[in-house]
């Protein structure tokens, strides 16, 4: 795939300041020795990202970005990837940067773009998503907290579950129902709402690899202003829908990147350990190679589509079915090479909480493999369980039935 000149004129100028910012052993995330030092460093580089122009560059220049085209996205997370480096906070910064500050930029009124754009790319807003609850999960429009207008505001009540990062976070946009005598696709708007205020309790839900990004929140009155609804009220449906498309482009284009590293690590410790040399093993991983590299050509073509302005959406669920289940296989081989070896979580785990373990990971490390193992089980559950991406792909790709 190729890129126009100026494109290219950007990424050397991207590559350039990763010279100038990173230390001359720079061997990647997964390669800092602590958690603790990871944190420190992923703190460090997305105010490094905000000084230098790297965040929100597709954006209007009024509101801070740098109005360069998608192509520039892309390529700015491909140098980033390439680097074993995170994009801002993850995975904070793709919830407000990446789909919240791109829906805003197409629903959002003057006055809220002016509010929160500039907050969103300096950190001192950080949104969470606050869509699924616990008996709407893949049936997103059967959500049951609900809105009110009261003295000029909306007064929240409900619950909502599996919002990541909620406790480190200062806002989250919710889903949420103004008209219940609406049909349940029609009667939903889409809602900025405050954290720091009376009414919101955020419980932390620690899960099997022992950490607690995902939390849940309960509002019990709580309270936003009449002006805080992006969009039409009683039509959010339509927003969400539109937020969720907005991380399918550069990331069906740079997720093959960090699995490809990751198929390298798997690669290494097969060699270490000498399966290399089993032809079961071999088999397994040549069908691994494989499939990472039909993962490199469904993201081209879905990024073409993107840049060329068609809908992608259909396309985005077969690339997200076939990450996911391939990543579940290869987490499995990963295991089954390591053996008894690795029923001991030696090592740093992985700072990621989805996708791919960090550029720069030792490829020995059974801390590593077993939590990113963990991961990739969730990795068929979230945006999108198999079965719903299957459907989608079944009625409106193959035209099958209902």
């Amino acid at each position: 795939m190729s890129y126009p000149a100026e494109v290219e004129e950007f990424r050397a100028e991207v590559r350039e300041i990763l010279v100038e910012e990173l230390p001359s052993d720079w061997k990647g995330l997964g390669a800092i020795p602590t958690a603790e030092e990871t944190e420190e460093f992923v703190r460090h580089w997305r105010t490094v990202l905000h000084r230098r122009g790297l965040l929100g560059v597709t954006w209007p220049v009024e509101y801070g970005g740098r109005g360069l085209s998608k192509l520039h996205q892309v390529v700015l997370v491909e140098e980033l990837t390439r680097a074993g480096l995170p994009f801002g906070r993850q995975p904070m910064e793709s919830t407000g940067l990446k789909m919240l500050g791109n829906t805003l930029l197409r629903y959002g009124t003057e006055e809220q773009k002016a509010r929160y754009l500039p907050g969103l790319l300096s950190g001192e807003m950080i949104f969470c998503q606050g869509f699924s609850e616990p008996d709407a999960g893949s049936d997103l429009a059967s959500v049951r907290t609900r809105a009110r207008l009261e003295d000029g505001q909306w007064v929240i009540d409900g619950q909502k579950i599996w919002t990541s990062g909620a406790l480190h976070c200062t806002h989250v946009f919710v889903l949420a129902r103004t008209d219940p005598d609406a049909a349940k696709h029609r009667g939903l708007s889409f809602l900025l709402v405050p954290l720091d205020q009376p009414g919101v309790d955020i419980r932390p839900i620690r899960h099997m690899t022992g950490s607690d990004e995902f939390c849940e929140i309960f509002f019990t009155g709580a309270k936003t202003g009449a002006d805080e609804v992006v969009g039409p009220v009683n039509g959010g449906w339509t927003v969400a829908k539109t937020l969720l498309t907005f991380e399918r482009g550069e990331e069906a284009a740079t997720n093959p990147i960090l699995f490809r590293a990751e198929f390298e690590r798997l690669t290494e410790l097969a060699r270490r350990t000498g399966a290399i040399k089993n032809p079961v093993f071999r088999q397994r991983i040549a069908a691994a190679f494989a499939r990472v590299e039909v993962m490199r050509f469904i993201g081209y073509r879905i990024l073409t589509d993107a840049l060329e302005g068609k809908e992608v959406s259909a396309a985005a669920s077969v690339s997200k079915l076939y990450w996911s289940e391939y990543h579940r296989g290869l987490t499995r081989l990963a295991l089954d090479i390591e053996g008894l070896a690795g029923l001991i979580p030696a090592g740093k785990g992985p700072s990621r909480a989805q996708r791919a373990d960090d550029p720069g990971s030792d490829p020995a490390s059974a801390n590593v493999w077993w939590q990113v193992s963990l991961n990739a089980r969730a990795g068929t559950i979230y945006a999108g369980t198999s079965e719903v991406q299957r459907n989608i792909i079944a009625e409106r790709v193959l035209g099958l039935p209902r």
